[in-house]
């Protein structure tokens, strides 16, 4: 998507997204070694009894949605990072995640013409409805000095 076709209150949903124990497994070992992300039999005694994902992993999905979504073929280029994130619930393997995207403010910087700052909540929610992810992210797009206006 085009920074101009981004409006408020707006919605974009993308997914599912099957996360797979390997996948898990693969990035605990890498990014999140600890033991109810890696060790199955430890996590099948633990508080969650059962593995679950790391949340920058769950992170990362909402990330790969959203790109495949609205940020491919964008003008965007990068981010200042996120008012909050939060991770509601535990994703496991075996969960489908599904992303919705809820556009709060598309607007030209004020100091700097050629910029669009895109302020979106992102929100991943599993198989059964139950929300895993809850997020507010601010997109960062190039823009030409010959667009106009507000996005």
């Amino acid at each position: 998507m085009k920074f101009a076709e981004f409006r408020a209150g707006q919605v974009i949903e993308a997914g599912p997204y099957l996360v797979t124990e390997e996948e898990l497994l693969r990035f605990a070992e890498v990014y999140d070694p600890q033991w109810f992300h890696t060790d199955k039999a430890a996590a099948d005694k633990g508080r969650f009894q059962g593995l679950i994902a790391s949340g920058w992993q769950t992170c990362g999905i909402a990330m790969r949605l959203a790109a495949q979504a609205a940020l491919h073929d964008s003008e965007s280029f990068a981010s200042p990072g996120a008012s909050y994130v939060k991770w509601t619930n535990p994703v496991r393997p075996g969960d489908q995640l599904s992303l919705k995207a809820t556009v709060i403010e598309p607007r030209r910087s004020r100091t700097q013409a050629t910029l669009g700052l895109l302020r979106w909540r992102w929100q991943l929610f599993n198989q059964h409805g139950a929300e895993v992810l809850d997020l507010e992210v601010t997109s960062l797009f190039a823009l030409p000095a010959s667009a106009g206006g507000e996005g």
